[in-house]
């Protein structure tokens, strides 16, 4: 969608994950957003999904998003180890490392996830 005249868009950062083995959203799942540079990862911001598998705003937005290297750490394992009743089977915690290269777009990086596989890609 173009952006008609005085328009002007906010940078942010949203994710969702859906439960791929339930087919439902993945509800509780706690996901980090670190900041990545030569020093390492820094934790900005720790979530939990809420009950449509989404966080209940962006991780981040205007002037905290800033172009680099972002890694989100989705804590898999856990979930669902917590709905199944057992131990990590699999996956314990996916990782995504992704880069913003225009601190004025919406990323949109979604996990649909089982147990044992998970894909990704930049949503809308």
């Amino acid at each position: 969608m173009a952006l008609g005249a005085g328009m002007t868009t906010i940078g942010r950062l949203t994710t969702h994950v859906l439960d791929t083995a339930n087919g439902t959203p993945a509800r509780g799942m706690t996901i980090d957003l670190y900041r990545v540079d030569d020093g390492g990862a820094v934790l900005e911001k720790s979530v939990v999904t809420n009950d449509d598998g989404r966080c209940d705003g962006p991780l981040l937005e205007g002037d905290a998003v800033i172009e680099g290297a972002y890694r989100l750490g989705f804590h898999v394992g856990k979930y669902f180890s917590e709905i199944n009743g057992k131990g990590v089977e699999f996956l314990d915690v996916v990782s995504v490392d992704f880069r913003v290269s225009d601190s004025g777009a919406h990323y949109h990086v979604p996990l649909l996830v089982s147990p044992f596989g998970y894909s990704t890609y930049r949503g809308s």
